[in-house]
């Protein structure tokens, strides 16, 4: 199952349209920039999964119908096997995979994320994000420069941290080498 984001774009205008939002309300509960978000709506500039689990969050739609506009259907379990995950790549460079997006009525959303080294993001501020809810990240491989508000802390393959993702949070991979984490968001 894959997406296309042209037609991520003419869901969420369609959902802001059917909730009766502008776009400046809309951008108020979102948080994102009122010029950012009309190139998302357009089609013309590529989103962050934190923004798509806000977006899923404010409409009370799942974030899978969301990306590829069809509502998961299993209830009582579901399987997504080695490399099968819904593929996301809306942070640039990282690649993620939803791994349960064939189930319906998700209390969390269970995300591998694929972070490449990069040594020229090593010396620059961290891109962040935020959303409702907690997340859970767990390294599987390699390392996590992780900086949520004014804290800044390195996971090594088997750390995990739990925390409150309505404070500013961003990572990147460090030590010279690609870093695979699962990342859970739980749901407010």
């Amino acid at each position: 199952m894959t997406y296309n984001i042209k037609e991520v774009a003419q869901r969420l205008q369609g959902l802001r349209l059917s909730c009766d939002l502008s776009i400046e309300d809309f951008c108020e509960k979102t948080g994102i920039a009122v010029n950012e978000y009309e190139l998302i709506e357009k089609g013309e500039k590529d989103f962050s999964v934190s923004f798509i689990y806000k977006c899923s969050e404010l409409f009370g739609v799942d974030l899978v119908e969301i990306l590829t506009g069809v509502g998961p259907k299993l209830s009582a379990y579901s399987i997504v096997r080695k490399d099968k995950g819904l593929p996301i790549e809306r942070r640039e460079r990282f690649a993620y995979q939803h791994l349960a997006y064939r189930f319906k009525n998700k209390e969390i959303e269970p995300l591998l994320v694929k972070a490449p080294f990069d040594a020229s993001e090593q010396d620059k501020p961290i891109k962040l994000s935020v959303h409702e809810g907690q997340e859970w990240d767990y390294v599987l491989k390699g390392s996590l420069k992780v900086v949520i508000g004014e804290h800044t802390e390195i996971l090594n393959e088997g750390d995990s941290l739990y925390y409150n993702s309505n404070q500013p949070h961003g990572m990147i991979a460090q030590n010279g080498e690609d870093c695979e984490f699962l990342a859970v968001l739980i749901k407010k």
